[in-house]
């Protein structure tokens, strides 16, 4: 039976400038699957998601994977392997004044 599991990593959490979510220790799994639930986006606001990874939770380099741009509300997700021992995402907002409402989650599946 595989295991997983569901990390709440931003709730309902409400941006006005860059943020890097907190990191979460994901060494067990072998997938990983992030989503962003984007409830309000002012502003003309843009919304760009890098993850990151991290051997200590500690000092962190990109992956190299990422959303594309989100301009609009709704769900997005993207699916992750070979990431090491800790997951976070580095996110940045653009536009004139921008205020982003989101939920994030981590999912994880061995």
């Amino acid at each position: 039976m595989r295991h997983f599991f569901t990390a709440v990593i931003e709730k309902n959490a409400t941006f006005e400038d860059d943020f890097t979510t907190e990191p979460y220790e994901c060494a067990w799994a072998s997938e990983a699957r992030w989503f962003i639930q984007v409830a309000d986006l002012d502003g003309k606001a843009e919304l760009e998601a890098r993850v990151q990874v991290s051997p200590d939770g500690l000092f962190w380099c990109d992956h190299g994977a990422g959303f594309p741009t989100i301009s609009g509300t709704g769900l997005y997700t993207l699916p992750l392997r070979d990431f090491g021992g800790w997951l976070r995402l580095n996110c940045s907002l653009s536009g004139q004044n921008p205020r982003a409402r989101v939920m994030i989650y981590l999912v994880l599946k061995e």
